[in-house]
């Protein structure tokens, strides 16, 4: 696989792809994204104006490149300045000649994807009574479900290259018949008779065929601790019995209930006081009053890893620069958490679902007042509170005027007075109301409990609300929840002003690196902050959000909670609105720039010496670079594995590949190890960086130098059976033993 020489274009927005052309200095442009493959070398050019998409998309694909076809033992150099890189520029002129002229300006995305979208068509090859049939069925976006293993299907790149994909359960006719009707496409529709035509096996896809799918997912592949791959269902908003445990599997789940997790995690609450964040006694979680604003910061593990929800309320009676002042500090507390928090912000009154259900029934909201401890009026002598929720999940308790016309036939009520707190109970309440309402009568009260029932207040009762009054006594309808389709807008000012453009038929394709995306779901207004976006957009689309709720025609709510959600950090109920979330798209929240650091230090590439009287496939590092390039190397392993939900190593299947790679790459037997010498313990060898290994060691052939019974202990074979086995499955032992 090292024998190779193309050049590969990555170009545009919403459906970044590559092509290869022709190896020329005529195919590059300004703004787009190429990507030379030497094969132990592998270079990508950025033009000076190409989109962040596009560049994390081609070091994806170069480093899928060198992970499943090289062995991860390909280099990966980068040019974002020519003028910066010399040594590579160096390389590239080699092998495309000198440059003439200025390059011309690139087509723009928006209009590529239009032609890519046209000229990426999918056929099926089957056989139906007797006869082969040949069948259009897709065309951009493709979805990997669109492959069915009992078929063959041809994948035309519009006259780049033509696909033949086989399914392991096809007839011998069918794959036969497939390759013939794909070499037929190259003169039916005119294309050069230099298109090349690749054989692709069901299991063993090339980085460049799965990069043409929407996405790709091997079977069986899992994400995070084990969770095994299941296709994705958009959220719709019904009345559903809710279930927290099912909210990981079923994010779609999530997203209707407006819930992160199970609310199982752990809570930090901070008041503001004198423009300052003040920890509050744990005593009080759960006791917020209208004329404080408090941080809560939610923490939760997903994955094995801690998140962050970061809640700012916002009390009625608050001062400006109190609200103002909350801000600022959780713009701070966001840092100490590296930039990583979920921001809500939460209007008194407006309570989230999940914000009530961190705090486990106890919610109470005092209409004013502070919990500062120099309080500058004193507490009511009575206080009325209207409690609803039937568990500690969807349960609060709010404050209300103390008089009669506050009651309601339909929940449960707590008077708190200086003698006794009665608990009143509306004809309309149910038992789950009532025993709620016990549990936070205990917070709001350490007076006796009285429990009366609506139609049976004693006098005393009317005394402490200043006498009997009309209220709301009709039996209360149910709330229909209509079935409200989320809308996507993109946030941007690219064009040189402000502007919101929406996405209709959104997917997770469709959120821009480069911007920031506003997705209303009616209940919630979702900012998503792209890694790559400035901050005038940041500080418009918060404007634009507010501004959005004042003229949206159907009279929205102002108060309705707007969240700040951070690329590669996106809860739950932000996810399930989507179809299919992948949650490794952006490399676990890392951005280009930190993929690329990831790479180890790249520049070891640009001190590549090269034998200008050999091929040009045979590049080598000279011997200054070595220890430089053991880690890249190493990094190379680990970027294996980090990204291994997107690509896997290919298999036996895929017989180019594996023979080319196995005679260019056979594996050397213990016979290697020189006199016998050089035998190491297990604890020496595994789990091992370049630098830790003992002088000697080649980093490539660590089981080499295993003992003969340790090396059966660890592989549960002997070492001729092992190297006996296909290449692929030997390097899969090696890493799942810590020995690659």
């Amino acid at each position: 696989m090292y024998n190779i020489k193309r050049l590969l274009h990555v170009k545009g927005k919403k459906h970044v792809s590559a092509t290869e052309v022709a190896l020329s200095w005529d195919s590059f442009n300004k703004g787009d994204v190429f990507l030379l493959d030497l094969g132990k070398v592998l270079i990508q050019w950025n033009g000076p104006s190409c989109s962040i998409a596009e560049k994390s998309r081609g070091l994806a694909l170069a480093r899928s490149i060198r992970d499943s076809e090289r062995g991860g033992r390909a280099q990966i150099g980068i040019i974002d300045s020519e003028r910066d890189s010399p040594d590579l520029m160096q390389i590239m002129r080699m092998v495309l000649g000198e440059r003439r002229g200025e390059l011309r300006d690139a087509v723009p995305d928006t209009k590529a994807d239009e032609l890519q979208k046209a000229n990426v068509r999918l056929y099926h090859v089957y056989e139906k009574d007797n006869d082969l049939v040949v069948q259009e069925i897709a065309t951009r976006p493709l979805t990997q479900d669109l492959l069915q293993h009992e078929d063959c299907y041809i994948l035309d790149q519009g006259g780049f290259k033509i696909y033949v994909w086989r399914g392991k359960a096809s007839s011998p006719e069918e794959k036969k018949a497939a390759f013939t009707r794909a070499v037929g496409f190259i003169q039916a529709k005119g294309y050069p008779s230099s298109t090349n035509v690749e054989v692709i096996n069901d299991g063993a896809e090339s980085a460049m065929f799965k990069q043409l799918f929407q996405r790709w997912t091997e079977k069986n592949e899992t994400q995070g601790l084990g969770k095994v791959h299941t296709t994705g269902k958009i959220a719709k908003v019904e009345q559903v019995k809710f279930d927290t445990t099912q909210l990981h599997a079923r994010p779609e789940l999530a997203a209707e209930q407006r819930m992160v997790d199970d609310a199982s995690g752990e809570i930090q609450v901070w008041r503001i006081e004198d423009l300052e964040m003040q920890p509050v006694n744990p005593k009080m979680y759960g006791q917020f009053y209208g004329g404080d604003c408090y941080l809560v910061l939610y923490t939760y593990l997903r994955s094995g890893r801690p998140h962050y929800v970061l809640y700012m309320w916002q009390g009625r009676h608050a001062s400006v620069d109190e609200i103002t002042a909350c801000a600022l500090n959780a713009i701070e507390l966001d840092r100490k958490y590296g930039d990583e928090a979920v921001q809500v912000r939460v209007t008194m009154g407006k309570e989230p679902r999940h914000f009530l259900a961190i705090f486990k029934g106890k919610l109470v909201i005092y209409e004013g007042g502070t919990s500062r401890a120099q309080k500058s009026s004193p507490e009511p002598a009575i206080r009325l509170f209207q409690v609803r929720g039937t568990d500690e999940v969807n349960t609060k308790a709010t404050e209300v005027p103390a008089r009669a016309s506050s009651l309601n036939s339909n929940d449960v009520f707590l008077l708190s007075t200086s003698q006794l707190c009665y608990l009143w109970c509306g004809k309309g309440c149910s038992g789950d109301e009532r025993e709620m309402a016990k549990m936070v009568a205990d917070i709001i009260s350490r007076r006796d409990k009285h429990t009366i029932l609506e139609g049976q207040e004693p006098a005393e009762f009317w005394e402490a609300l200043g006498g009997k009054a009309p209220y709301a006594s009709e039996k209360r309808f149910q709330e229909q929840i209509t079935q409200y389709q989320p809308r996507l807008f993109e946030c941007s000012n690219q064009t040189g002003r402000f502007i919101m453009t929406e996405v209709v038929g959104f997917c997770q394709e469709d959120l821009d690196e480069d911007d920031v995306m506003l997705l209303d779901t009616w209940e919630e207004i979702f900012l998503w902050v792209g890694k790559a976006s400035n901050t005038q957009e940041r500080n418009e689309a918060i404007a634009s959000a507010k501004e959005y709720l004042k003229t949206h025609p159907a009279g929205r709510d102002l108060a309705t909670p707007i969240i700040l959600v951070k690329q590669g950090y996106e809860p739950l109920n932000f996810t399930g609105w989507f179809n299919a979330w992948d949650p490794y798209k952006w490399s676990d929240g890392k951005s280009y720039e930190e993929m690329k650091s990831s790479l180890g230090d790249v520049s070891a590439i640009s001190e590549i010496k090269v034998n200008e009287t050999a091929d040009l496939n045979n590049l080598s590092l000279n011997k200054r670079t070595l220890s430089t390039t053991s880690l890249a190397g190493s990094a190379a392993a680990n970027a294996s594995s980090e990204y291994k939900s997107h690509f896997s190593h290919s298999d036996s299947n895929s017989n180019s590949y594996s023979n080319n790679y196995n005679s260019n790459n056979s594996h050397s037997s213990p016979a290697m190890v020189p006199n016998g010498e050089g035998i190491y313990s297990r604890e020496v060898l595994m789990h091992r960086t370049v630098d830790e290994l003992p002088e000697g060691v080649d980093p490539t052939k660590k089981e080499c130098y295993l003992s003969d019974a340790d090396f059966h202990d660890i592989f549960g074979k002997s070492k001729d059976e092992f190297y006996q086995m296909p290449k692929w499955k030997q390097q899969n032992e090696k890493k799942q033993f810590g020995l690659f």
